[in-house]
């Protein structure tokens, strides 16, 4: 490492990209735990690769560069969330007036993980944990996602935000007495075993296709909610569910292909627009036990960092 430092600090770029490329995954779902968006995650690694790369001379290269990269990607998470405030999905908003939505995640971006950490990492990006983070303050949602997801000492932390280990640990408590500890989908998605949830996505698709309103509700649980940010208005109970997919949806043709996003099932949409089927939606599907508890649908999800196709021939 201090090779590359070295080279980096005398302007070598590539050495620069040698010395974080281990670190950009992992930074990457950090700021998108933060933010709550993908694009928005995207620009924050931009942002403090560039200030890493401007600031090599200040680096205090005591052992791993990773707590100072987590540095200066935190507090411009920080900064962004001061500027435009929290993310939600439709089923939290109160009241009216301007909202920004939540994002889904890739799944495919957390390549980076290791066998033993996979699964504490998508436990980490699924959409409720995310979803309930936006409803901490700034400095809780850091504090939290440092001291309990990413693992650094209270100590490290607090240097981390400039800030006291008290302080550290007053916002830990406050924030984890917030999120609790609900069930995740990982636990779910174990017990279902890969078989049922192929099953489960297999007949979602074909009931879509098929246009078949039964099947689709039979596969909701009672109190499911379904909800298409941003549009914001959402759908409680299988009678609301299938009423709304009576009249809207189900009246067009579609084609359904596999996904995952956030670590849960997903489905990519696509609407019959003459000769061609165009991208309608990502919907992600949120599982308690066998029956789907909710589904997400991000109309304005891109479906190129998923691996879906930008479109699809009749």
């Amino acid at each position: 490492m201090q090779e590359l430092l070295e080279a980096a600090r005398a302007g070598d770029q590539d050495a620069f990209g040698q010395l974080v490329e281990p670190w950009r995954g992992e930074l990457h779902a950090h700021c998108y735990r933060m933010l709550g968006s993908f694009a928005d995650a995207e620009d924050a690694v931009q942002e403090t690769l560039l200030r890493a790369w401007k600031s090599l001379d200040g680096y205090d290269d005591r052992g791993s560069i990773r707590p100072w990269l987590y540095k200066i990607a935190t507090n411009r998470c920080l900064t962004l969330i001061e500027r435009r405030g929290r993310r939600e999905l439709p089923v939290d908003v109160e009241g009216s007036g301007e909202v920004l939505w939540l994002e889904p995640y890739p799944t495919s971006r957390l390549d980076w993980t290791t066998p033993e950490t996979r699964v504490a990492t998508l436990e980490s990006v699924e959409l409720a944990f995310v979803a309930t983070l936006q409803h901490l303050s700034a400095l809780q949602r850091a504090v939290l996602l440092l001291r309990d997801v990413l693992a650094f000492a209270a100590r490290e932390v607090a240097e981390l935000l400039d800030t006291s280990v008290a302080a550290v640990n007053s916002a830990l408590q406050r924030a984890r007495a917030v999120v609790g500890s609900a069930p995740t989908q990982q636990t779910t998605l174990r017990a279902l075993g890969e078989p049922a949830q192929r099953d489960l996505v297999r007949r979602y698709m074909v009931a879509w296709e098929a246009g078949d309103v039964d099947s689709i509700v039979a596969m909701l649980a009672d109190d499911a909610k379904y909800s298409m940010p941003p549009q914001p208005q959402w759908f409680a109970g299988r009678a609301a569910i299938r009423s709304f997919l009576v009249e809207g949806p189900l009246q067009s043709r579609w084609r359904i292909l596999p996904a995952h996003a956030n670590g849960q099932l997903a489905v990519g949409t696509y609407l019959l627009d003459g000769d061609r089927y165009v991208p309608a939606g990502l919907d992600l599907l949120v599982l308690r036990g066998a029956e789907i508890a909710e589904v997400v649908s991000f109309l304005e999800a891109d479906f190129a960092p998923f691996g879906l196709p930008l479109e699809l021939p009749r």
